[in-house]
């Protein structure tokens, strides 16, 4: 595996972990009525997105073995 493709699976770790911290404790409720919340998250989800694409162009079969579920 490329030095760049280990740096792109990191984004995506860190971002998935940004997003657990930002969530933690928060119910749904608590999320749609905060809009600096939602904004954090979906970044994160923008972040793991770009991410994924650029790892499909140098590695496509890693990105293939990433679950989505």
């Amino acid at each position: 595996m490329q030095l760049e493709s280990k740096k792109i699976l990191e984004d995506i770790r860190l971002a998935a972990s940004h997003i657990i911290d930002f969530t933690a404790g928060v119910t749904f409720d608590d999320y749609v009525g905060n809009e600096m919340l939602q904004s954090a998250v979906e970044r994160q989800f923008e972040i793991i997105g770009e991410a994924l694409n650029r790892l499909s162009k140098i590695e496509p079969d890693t990105v293939s073995k990433i679950s989505y579920f």
